[in-house]
């Protein structure tokens, strides 16, 4: 189940897992005599419970068709003269052929035991709640032999000194063994080798599975560990992930007041299967449903498997769809085949929903606290004064300055290792490098799919739909040309990156109406100084408007660094004084910034402050360089002609 690999790498191997099969194994051992305990052959799997289900509800009886009093076609089933009932031959010769096929499959222990069993007692330090286990004996050679060995109430404290001791490489520890006890990289232990954490099973409750990942993550630590989840390849055990993710942001919103404290970065955003976006896109997933737009399933097979009426008696969709629980969990009782169909066409379109609203500053992550090197209050204006208990509010500039960390080429050659369809690009125009690799498609509203790639650079990821990717200048390179180019990429990253805030801290509910209304985000940060704000971020496009509402003269609040991020982005249009705009457009297959509204007599001027222009269409047009010099450029413009205004584009 768990490669080597990690022990040969220094590192220290930890699973968190909650069934340890203690019950089962004791009543398997209750049913065998105690003499045999030394050499045991022993199946310690559930499978009598499988098979005493079949012989009693699998349906063997006899059934006839009939039809009642209006004409309605049903069955019943059938009895002899004496009521007994009549066995359909073929349904038993089926049951006790199925019942044959599950006694001859070969037993799977437990995940505890197959770990303890692989490795051996020797490397691993068991921290559960089992008084005896079953073991390889040391001397079975190339037999597997088993025998019974019983655990002191002293062998959890032995095992965890083991660990932490560095006698022994991994640790596997369950509910019992997650309160109370340490297994951090500690400073005053011997073993502080980084810890790989692997989340084996979840479970149903939130609360005993944060307490299990702050065994390994703790003060006092020289490194802290990196967690992993475990999950197979079956797409309908997101039901389960989906609910410990739900329950685990919602544990982290009432103790902490952030939902992603609770997750601890865990969970990605489409692995909360409960979630608003989700039930929308459940919604959205019925209507292509019903147009037959979903490949491979039809409307009328997807009821017939699930069992889910999705149509009234008009022919529609019912007003009142089955609820996102129902689906998740018929979902469970269809194949693998079709469980992977039908979710990976919802998480297509969950995907969309998604990104679309993180695209379009809308997505609720909650409050979050934003962290960085360092963060200084570069100016505080008193805004509001409440006339009655004199509380305050006042808008804050943060000027905050965060560590650029570039992907390396060890990195980027580790990636294309392990994946075989990445290809090395550059881009022939600018002379950017880049890592293109297939990401996942996305499902638009008439119910295509439209396959995308994610371009990986140096500093940030690109996607692409695929019939994007070829109108732009990006083409397949050599590996010697992109080595240089991405080498020359990354020592030209600073090694710091500047940017400013806005945050409109203090008393917010009276002022709330005449904050901007579309991009209601609450964060939290502290300064060097230690100073603690809780508030409002002000996107750069609605700081024109909140000064006019309070009014302030926005040139003293937005500096042209800003205002030029936001037109980089293309989420804002700059309105200039003479009727002169800033926004970005697209020009020949790649995005610029384009200056209109100028005059004849400003084409010297223009281009001595670093403007350049083309003939386009037999029309001059002025465009902003996207380079270093585009924000130096854009605070020349600003002087002559004052800002005017900041407007949202979309």
């Amino acid at each position: 189940m768990f490669a080597t690999r990690p022990l040969q790498q220094g590192h220290a191997a930890i699973v968190q897992l909650v069934s340890t099969g203690a019950a089962l194994t004791e009543r398997r051992l209750a049913q065998i005599p105690t003499e045999e305990w030394g050499d045991l052959q022993v199946d310690v799997t559930p499978r009598e419970y499988v098979i005493d289900y079949l012989m009693h509800s699998f349906p063997v009886q006899l059934f006839e068709e009939f039809s009642d009093a209006d004409g309605n076609l049903s069955s019943r089933p059938v009895h002899d003269a004496n009521g007994n009932p009549v066995i359909c031959r073929e349904a038993e010769r089926r049951r006790d052929e199925l019942v044959e096929t599950l006694g001859s499959l070969p037993a799977i222990p437990t995940a505890l035991d197959q770990i303890v069993q692989h490795f051996g007692t020797s490397q691993v330090a068991e921290i559960t709640g089992r008084s005896r286990r079953i073991v390889r004996r040391e001397d079975s050679g190339s037999i597997a032999r088993y025998a019974v060995q019983n655990r002191p109430g002293s062998a959890n404290l032995d095992e965890a000194r083991a660990f932490m001791d560095d006698e022994k490489g991994i640790l596997v520890f369950s509910d019992a063994g997650g309160t109370g006890r340490s297994y951090h990289a500690d400073l005053s232990a011997k073993n502080q080798r980084l810890r790989l954490h692997n989340l084996l099973e979840a479970g149903w409750r939130a609360d005993v599975a944060i307490q299990g990942l702050g065994r390994s993550h703790r003060t006092n630590q020289k490194q802290p560990p990196r967690f992993r989840m475990i999950a197979t390849n079956v797409k309908a055990e997101r039901r389960f992930l989906s609910t410990i993710a739900r329950r685990l942001d919602t544990l982290g919103a009432i103790t902490r007041g952030q939902r992603q404290t609770g997750g601890q970065g865990m969970f990605r955003s489409e692995d909360n299967l409960e979630s608003q976006y989700a039930r929308d896109t459940l919604r959205q997933f019925y209507g292509l449903l019903h147009a037959g737009r979903i490949e491979g399933c039809s409307l009328e097979k997807f009821e017939s498997i699930t069992g889910l009426s999705l149509t009234s008696e008009e022919g529609g969709l019912k007003d009142e769809l089955p609820p996102i629980q129902t689906f998740l969990n018929r979902m469970l009782a269809l194949t693998i085949a079709m469980q992977n169909l039908l979710f990976e066409a919802f998480e297509q379109l969950l995907a969309a929903r998604i990104e679309g609203a993180i695209a379009a500053g809308i997505y609720d992550k909650g409050l979050e606290t934003i962290t960085a090197d360092s963060m200084t209050i570069a100016a505080r204006r008193l805004i509001y004064t409440h006339p009655v208990t004199g509380a305050q509010s006042h808008l804050l500039t943060i000027e905050r300055r965060d560590r650029n960390a570039p992907m390396l080429l060890h990195d980027v050659q580790a990636l294309v290792g392990r994946d075989p369809r990445a290809k090395l690009m550059i881009n022939g125009k600018s002379g950017r490098p880049a890592v293109m690799v297939p990401t996942r498609s996305i499902m638009l509203d008439d119910g295509s799919v439209q396959p995308r790639v994610s371009l990986i650079r140096p500093m940030d990821e690109l996607r692409f739909e695929v019939r994007q990717l070829e109108e732009t200048n990006w083409a397949e390179a050599d590996e010697h040309a992109f080595v240089l180019a991405w080498n020359t990429e990354v020592a030209s990253v600073p090694k710091f990156s500047t940017s400013t805030m806005h945050i409109v801290s203090g008393l917010l509910l009276p002022i709330w109406r005449l904050l901007p209304q579309d991009f209601c985000r609450v964060r939290r940060l502290q300064t060097d100084d230690g100073e603690r704000i809780v508030g409002r971020v002000i996107a750069p496009d609605r700081l024109a408007g909140l000064c006019r509402n309070f009014g302030i003269d926005q040139t003293e609040v937005l500096s042209g660094d800003q205002a030029w991020t936001a037109l980089v982005h293309g989420s804002s249009i700059i309105g200039l004084a003479a009727d002169m705009t800033l926004r970005r457009v697209r020009v020949m297959n790649e995005y610029r910034v384009e200056l209109t509204g100028f005059t004849d007599g400003m084409r010297d001027w223009l281009r001595s402050i670093g403007l350049f222009s083309e003939m386009i269409n037999w029309k001059l047009r002025f465009f902003v360089p996207t380079t270093d010099e585009g924000a130096g450029i854009l605070s020349k413009l600003m002087q002559r002609h004052r800002l005017i205004d900041v407007a949202r584009r979309s």
